[in-house]
């Protein structure tokens, strides 16, 4: 799944590869935001984390990944 972050004051989003579902990057979201001083983590699919401070978070995208191609157009030699 792929997760893009619009960060204040950034002028290039951030974007991740994970994992997590969804569900589980807006819950986190969520809990960083209820927290005072919070902070959103995201595991990478490589191993890495993305820490953002949840205050400065301007938009989260999460786009599901659909199953891609491989080529020039796929089908047509298929």
């Amino acid at each position: 799944m792929q997760v893009r972050i619009g960060v204040q004051f950034v002028p290039k989003e951030l974007v991740v590869e994970t994992a997590e579902t969804a569900e589980e990057v807006q819950r986190a979201l969520g809990d960083a935001l209820a927290e005072e001083r919070g902070v959103l983590v995201l595991k990478d699919q490589r191993g890495g984390r993305v820490v953002v401070p949840a205050d400065r978070v301007g938009y989260l995208e999460i786009t599901e990944e659909e199953g891609r191609t491989v080529g020039f157009g796929g089908s047509q030699y298929a």
